[in-house]
């Protein structure tokens, strides 16, 4: 795996990879991390994937976050309550 842009954020770490003719966009926040793979083929230029990453993208990801934050406890208390 290739890293192959890093995108400046305020709160996330964002990274495109390539790998497997793909092109993989990692989101990270604290200890989750989201990834959507996208075919290098599809992508004309590069920086097209920098500008579809908007506000209402990271909106987005930052609500998978609270809900993976939230299964994450969920899951550390069934575990430490066995």
């Amino acid at each position: 795996m290739r890293l192959v842009k890093t995108v400046p954020h305020s709160h996330f770490l964002v990274q495109v990879h390539e790998y497997n003719e793909k092109y993989l966009i990692k989101i990270t926040l604290d200890h989750f991390e989201q990834t959507f793979k996208i075919p290098v083929g599809l992508v004309v230029r590069l920086e097209s994937i920098e500008d579809h990453l908007n506000d209402e993208f990271y909106r987005s990801c930052f609500q998978r976050f609270l809900s993976m934050r939230e299964d994450y406890n969920n899951l550390l208390n069934a575990i430490k309550h066995e």
